[in-house]
């Protein structure tokens, strides 16, 4: 019982001396600038615990590590380090706001940051450092009611693709129905690729559906917003029955030329019938002509013929008359 009683104080007092340099553990991060241009040294400088083991990162506007170095602090806690000499603006390297991080390996992970901005003159020295996030929503204009559509989104640091995880990048993310309510997307958003996210939304309600996104990234926010105008049909039912409509007009046009011949033919016919009935009328008239004078010249024949039977007739009378 004695010896229990004589261990306990001790294991307090190694995990008191265990835990007493951390307890005052502290880590002081500084730059030596916090606007840099092309050539200039970026330098990290501060205090932390004596003889530790720092890890320094420098992120890109779009959060992928640019740089990655190491050091160690002095006997005092105390370190320097000349992390970065900044190349020409690149792909790479483009201007921008940057993030320094120190990372203590013997304080728990203990880590600061800094931003700091990387930009073609250092006049920018006055203006408070900040990111220009930008979020970009792409919706078609039009839709089908209850017909799967795909919505895009994009969104950058100081023209840099950003972000992972959507859920955590786009977690207010919602639509507003034409029926004056809206429903969080959070959930039904996938990404594409870093910085590129899609959403595959079905509509249920007639009307313009408004595609609110919210993106939140380093105490920054940016919104992005796109409508679409869901039909009872999409434009590909439209062009459907245009393409049959087309179809009748020329199955119609085909009959009216058809139709159109045969009024030609049936012209033509016309043309010729009157042509001959102009060349019998003709005939007629000749031959009523002819028939006309026929008719004088029997008129001339039998004119003297009868007027002898007249004679005749008159002599007979007058000789009855007078033997009587």
């Amino acid at each position: 019982m004695e010896m229990k009683l004589k261990i306990i104080p001790i294991m307090f007092a190694l995990l008191l001396f265990t835990l007493t340099p951390y307890a005052s553990a502290e880590l002081d991060v500084s730059t030596n600038a916090k606007v840099y241009t092309t050539n200039h040294n970026l330098q990290v400088f501060g205090n932390g615990v004596s003889n530790e083991n720092l890890i320094l990162r420098l992120f890109a506007p779009d959060g992928t590590i640019a740089k990655f170095d190491q050091t160690i602090s002095n006997n005092d806690g105390t370190f320097n380090r000349n992390l970065l000499t900044w190349p020409e603006p690149s792909t790479d390297f483009p201007y921008g706001t940057y993030k320094v991080e120190v990372i203590s390996t013997e304080q728990n992970g203990l880590s600061k940051k800094i931003d700091i901005i990387f930009a073609e003159t250092t006049i920018l020295s006055q203006i408070a450092t900040q990111r220009h996030v930008a979020t970009s929503v792409f919706a078609p204009e039009t839709a089908a009611i209850n017909q799967t559509m795909r919505v895009f989104v994009q969104t950058t640091s100081d023209g840099l693709l950003i972000g992972n995880n959507p859920k955590e990048l786009l977690g207010t993310t919602h639509v507003h129905l034409p029926s004056g309510t809206s429903i969080k997307l959070t959930d039904s958003l996938d990404i594409l690729h870093q910085g590129l996210y899609y959403i595959d939304y079905t509509p249920k309600q007639k009307g313009t559906h408004v595609f609110h996104v919210i993106a939140y990234t380093e105490g920054t926010v940016s919104h992005g917003s796109a409508a679409t105008n869901v039909l009872s049909q999409d434009l590909g039912g439209i062009s459907s029955q245009i393409i049959k409509l087309n179809d009748i007009l020329d199955e119609t046009s085909t009959e009216l030329n058809v139709l159109k011949s045969e009024i030609n033919g049936f012209a033509i016919i016309l043309d010729s019938a009157s042509t001959d009935i102009a060349t019998n009328t003709n005939v007629m008239s000749d031959s009523v002509s002819v028939i006309s004078e026929s008719s004088l010249q029997m008129n001339a024949l039998l004119f003297p013929i009868i007027a002898s039977i007249g004679i005749i007739v008159a002599l007979q009378i007058a000789i009855i008359a007078r033997n009587r």
